[in-house]
């Protein structure tokens, strides 16, 4: 499936976007960390978020670099 080179940005910027998000509900969390679960949620926002900042640049860095037509 061939995906133009805008779409690739898009995605990437929404990947990175959410990314954000996630960050953001991570480190809301761990200032709220009082109880085990909120840790939790922490963890696994900030692991989440920087999966998706990952998977983000990878997909800007392959969409730039590709080639139109």
């Amino acid at each position: 499936m061939k995906i133009s080179t805008d779409t690739g940005k898009a995605v990437s910027l929404i990947l990175i976007y959410t990314a954000l998000l996630f960050f953001l509900i991570g480190v809301a969390a761990h200032l709220k960390s009082d109880f085990h679960s909120r840790a939790l949620i922490s963890r696994t926002g900030l692991y989440t978020a920087a999966v998706l900042a990952a998977l983000g640049v990878i997909t800007l860095l392959f969409s730039s670099t590709r080639k139109q037509g």
